[in-house]
């Protein structure tokens, strides 16, 4: 099967409180939706850009919900971009591990009767994580990046992308506040996902509140 493309269709400057950034608007071959980067700086043939790939999470991203660590990454993701001056953050359209909006409220509803991530989405009859990150390949490439920093918590994730010919030069750690929301749910990353994630079972309990990370 062929690699989707992508095509970036308009850019603008988006002023935020970490600095000025670039919103870029891919369409794609792929799918019918709207994949983004926020680039700050030139990373055209750049090397060790420092990158995240977002997959998006409304809950956490927008309505700021305590039972995941995603808004928390992504804010986290541009103070470091912002710190070094360049790099990229991948925005993709891909809810609750690919699932959408409609079936993760549903898995957070068999979270709450005792399911993890893992668990809910199976029982929805979804796999536990159905995200793709080929598009996010294509729009570095399409961006000239040469070679990056990953900030991310997900081993899988770095697969994905180096099996997509991306040079992954590092990992950057992107570690989060444990509350009593998202204490469960954090576990299940480090136990059933393989997230390299510093939790320590014996320091929290577990709950049935988990979410769908970005990781």
């Amino acid at each position: 099967m062929s690699k989707p493309t992508v095509s970036r269709l308009a850019s603008t400057r988006i002023p935020t409180a970490y600095g000025d950034f670039q919103l870029c608007y891919y369409s794609n071959t792929l799918d019918n939706k709207e994949h983004l980067a926020f680039v700050m700086g030139n990373v055209t043939d750049a090397e060790n850009v420092m990158v995240r790939i977002h997959s998006e999470c409304f809950t956490g991203d927008v309505l700021g919900s305590r039972r995941c660590d995603c808004g928390e990454q992504l804010d986290r993701s541009l103070q470091l971009i912002a710190s070094q001056g360049t790099g990229v953050l991948v925005y993709l359209r891909q809810e609750g591990r690919g699932i959408g909006l409609l079936q993760k409220m549903r898995a957070y509803n068999l979270q709450d009767q005792g399911y993890d991530t893992v668990d809910a989405n199976l029982l929805l009859g979804h796999g536990a994580d159905e995200r793709d990150y080929s598009l996010a390949a294509r729009i570095l490439d399409e961006l000239g990046v040469n070679s990056i920093r990953l900030m991310t918590n997900n081993p899988l994730k770095i697969q994905a992308l180096e099996s997509e010919g991306i040079l992954v030069k590092a990992r950057v750690p992107l570690e989060a506040s444990v509350n009593a929301d998202n204490q469960g749910y954090l576990l299940t990353k480090v136990r059933r996902m393989d997230h390299l994630l510093q939790v320590k079972p014996a320091a929290i309990r577990v709950t049935a509140h988990d979410c769908e990370p970005a990781d």
